[in-house]
């Protein structure tokens, strides 16, 4: 197999990918409406169904496009013309859904928490309790990459499910590695990308709902054409195909993709990010960074770090000396703080990330930040 220059990506998607992905895109041309590659599409959906729930009750409909693709195609496909849907936002995906409810005049409430701690759970109640509205869905991120924040679905499902309220979710970092159950959990629709622990390529996005619930979409007046849910979803049930041209050969290395999940386990997987993340917490610790939620709260998947108190420290700076390494960082999202993001998504290991610790030292200590081992005697954390 040929060889392809392997970069380390801790930026919070697109993740790095295998050699075996990346070259799984090459493959004879041909046109997405041949039998043949509906067969492809179907084994896609239905793998990354079973992924969440059953699919003879659930089923996936994919499109060309990022992840906001399939999380847009929810919030203006679902919600009907009287209905309200509280929003929680609690960091900058969340905000995005209600720039997206706003854009399309949908009735929504802004159900604001803090990114950097558990949602209180009887303030949203209340808040719920007061809107003086009738309550038809609720959307929420899963796991919020602004700090890592790992939202807990499952006890927000029970209380949607207490007042009859469909649970939407961004599932965009969390689907392939934080075990998801939509029935479980009551989820009625999710939406998630290719590129992030599926560890596929960039292009693809979906969203995972009941099959009633879409159903139901059908006598629902379209707001949107491009993204309509329930006419993807209904083209391919009837054609096998989607109703726009498709990203071919993204599609084949996303079933490359699923073809790895499933040998390493969605389990394996997450304990494979869950190592990595453990061995950058000892690292920046031991550099004397800190970082923003709580181990009890975080995702294990993306770190919000905050920046070194440091004059000489300029995130651009050292963004392009990792770049030259190989390696890319990702900058933070919060007004109220500096931070700077590091992933330990992707084909990528605990040996990673310590040598993405071993080049942060050598830039902390030529800003000054840190001084070096030998003068101070801390030997600190080999592992």
């Amino acid at each position: 197999m040929q060889a392809v220059k392997r970069n380390i990506l801790l930026n919070p998607g697109p993740a790095t990918t295998s050699d075996s992905v990346k070259l799984s895109q090459v493959v004879p041309d041909i046109c997405p409406r041949e039998p043949e590659f509906g067969d492809l599409m179907a084994y896609i959906s239905a793998e990354l169904t079973r992924l969440v729930g059953d699919p003879d009750h659930y089923t996936t409909v994919l499109f060309g496009g990022s992840g906001t693709a399939a999380v847009e195609s929810m919030i203006s496909s679902v919600l009907a013309e009287q209905d309200v849907v509280v929003v929680i936002n609690n960091g900058a995906y969340g905000k995005r859904i209600c720039e997206i409810a706003e854009a399309y005049g949908l009735h929504y409430l802004e159900f604001k928490s803090p990114s950097d701690d558990a949602i209180n759970l009887a303030a949203l109640e209340g808040f719920i309790q007061a809107s003086g509205r009738a309550i038809s869905h609720l959307a929420v991120v899963h796991h919020e990459t602004t700090t890592g924040l790992l939202n807990d679905i499952k006890a927000i499902g029970e209380l949607c499910s207490r007042y009859r309220i469909d649970m939407i979710v961004d599932a965009m970092s969390s689907f392939a590695a934080v075990p998801i159950q939509m029935m479980e959990m009551n989820v009625r629709y999710l939406a998630a990308s290719s590129n992030k622990n599926l560890q596929g390529m960039a292009g693809v996005s979906f969203v995972v709902a009941e099959k009633n619930k879409l159903e139901s979409l059908k006598h629902k007046k379209p707001r949107n054409y491009y993204l309509n849910l329930y006419a993807q979803y209904k083209y391919f049930s009837d054609h096998r195909q989607m109703r726009f041209t498709p990203p071919v050969q993204t599609l084949y290395a996303l079933k490359q993709a699923i073809e790895e999940l499933k040998q390493e386990g969605v389990q394996e997987r997450y304990e494979r990010y869950v190592n990595s993340w453990t061995t950058l917490i000892h690292g920046i610790t031991r550099l004397g960074l800190t970082y923003l939620v709580p181990d009890q709260y975080h995702g294990k998947i993306v770190t919000s770090i905050l920046e070194p108190d440091c004059a000489a420290f300029h995130f651009q700076e050292m963004h392009d000396y990792f770049y030259s390494e190989g390696i890319t960082i990702y900058p933070g999202k919060l007004d109220r703080l500096n931070t700077f993001r590091i992933a330990t998504m992707g084909d990528i290991a605990y040996q990673d990330i310590e040598t993405f610790l071993e080049r942060l030292e050598h830039y902390l200590q030529s800003i000054g930040f840190v001084k070096r081992e030998e003068e101070t005697g801390d030997v600190g954390d080999k592992r």
